[in-house]
């Protein structure tokens, strides 16, 4: 079994990492998990929250993203972000955007609750608390955004 994988991190805004990985550190929806080489093939549906990669050379990188999935196979693992960012781009002002547009789904989820139903609400206010979580957990803030009335 080869001791690495191929590991590409992909946003709508751009290709944020491509590298040999020993390692790859999840946020999954059913809970955490770590993809290493020979990996039984899966999808997963990611939460907000850190990924970890651990590269061939045993450097370490962490992204923040707001949730998408991942394709793991034996030799690969590929995510797709709704939205990332190398944690040294998290700043305050970042996570305040992220919290706004979260906060915003909640709204419209709420509005809308008799024709989508509870599960999209709840769907939503959970996505709002793992923002939030995220935030806190890197060292932010989650208090400080402004939420549109």
């Amino acid at each position: 079994m080869a001791d690495t994988m191929q590991f590409d991190l992909v946003s709508p805004e751009r290709n944020l990492m491509s590298v040999a990985a020993r390692e790859v550190r999840l946020p999954g929806t059913e809970g955490d998990l770590t993809a290493m080489p020979g990996h039984a093939p899966a999808i997963v549906n990611l939460r907000p929250g850190l990924v970890t990669v651990i590269a061939g050379d045993g450097a370490q990188t962490e992204f923040a993203v707001t949730g998408g999935f991942v394709e793991i196979n034996a030799d690969s693992v590929t995510l797709l972000a709704e939205r990332g960012h190398p944690r040294t781009e998290m700043t305050q002002e970042v996570l305040n955007e992220m919290l706004v547009s979260a906060h915003r789904r909640v709204k419209q989820a709420e509005e809308k609750r008799e024709t989508v139903g509870e599960e999209i609400v709840t769907a939503a206010v959970k996505l709002l608390g793992d923002m939030q979580a995220l935030g806190t957990h890197i060292g932010l803030d989650p208090n400080q955004a402004n939420f549109p009335d």
